[in-house]
């Protein structure tokens, strides 16, 4: 058990050290990407000051919440309707359009890149480099990750179904306000899972987003990698820093806050005892 505790601990070490040195290079007051001292020499807070009141970081800021709010609300409302159809609907086709988006959901989203980007300029053909775009390419696919909320339905009783279809009640009637009352936990771990990805996202957004000439434009991801090319990084580097953890914290602090329902979202189930 010992040996366990010192190999986890060897990891946490291992991970935290790098996120406590991106923090402390925020307040570091020396220009340029490279300082000879794990510590800062000089501690300041203008680089806060400045990516708020010198750089295009609010307009990302803002562009990223956006974009993640609207495809998060899209995508959580079809996956759980996708996997409550897939869960309690018999019909024929059922299985193999099953299997076939799992298969579908299994390849990187990256491999279809240049295919989503001419469909968008087929879609939007004056608007294919916009929010909207992000928002589409975020939202389109999310049904194919059903399976995890499909199998927390399957332990919802179908006996709650009958007994309201007794009752008089239709699908929709069952759907939101039996079955959703009881999948709290799985509710919000599809919201988290829907949330973060777009948030996160730097592969789509740098693909679709690539030559607008307006930075402001940009999400959190593209314009702060922006500031690492070689060009721009011994300029931005304590700034990109500080943007890193303005973009971090709330994200993790949610994430700390909802974590009991996370963990019960994939391991529990709508029923206990």
């Amino acid at each position: 058990m010992k040996g366990r505790q010192l190999i986890l601990t060897c990891l946490a070490i291992l991970w935290i050290v790098p996120l406590f040195y991106l923090i402390i290079q925020s307040f570091r007051g020396e220009p340029g990407a490279w300082s000879p001292t794990f510590f800062p020499q000089q501690w300041t807070l203008d680089n806060y000051k400045r990516l708020f009141t010198e750089t295009n970081f609010p307009s990302w800021y803002r562009n990223t919440f956006i974009i993640a709010l609207v495809s998060c609300i899209i995508t959580t409302a079809f996956v759980l309707a996708v996997s409550y159809a897939f869960s309690r609907i018999k019909f024929k086709a059922r299985k193999p359009m099953m299997n076939i988006m799992l298969i579908l959901g299994m390849f990187p989203g990256f491999m279809s890149m240049s295919a989503v980007y001419f469909l968008l300029k087929i879609l939007l053909p004056n608007n294919y480099q916009s929010m909207a775009s992000l928002i589409i390419v975020y939202s389109a696919g999310a049904a194919l990750s059903y399976y995890v909320a499909k199998g927390f339905f399957d332990t919802v009783p179908n006996s709650l179904d009958e007994a309201a279809r007794i009752d008089g009640a239709g699908r929709a009637r069952i759907f939101f306000e039996i079955i959703l009352p009881l999948s709290k936990s799985i509710i919000i771990y599809t919201i988290l899972i829907s949330f973060i990805a777009p948030w996160c996202d730097f592969i789509f957004v740098s693909y679709i987003m690539s030559g607008v000439p307006d930075t402001s434009k940009y999400t959190v991801a593209l314009g702060m990698y922006r500031w690492l090319e070689r060009e721009s990084i011994q300029q931005y580097f304590t700034t990109f820093c500080a943007a890193a953890v303005v973009v971090a914290t709330p994200i993790t602090l949610l994430f700390m806050w909802l974590q009991k329902y996370y963990v019960e979202g994939v391991t529990g189930g709508a029923v206990k005892g």
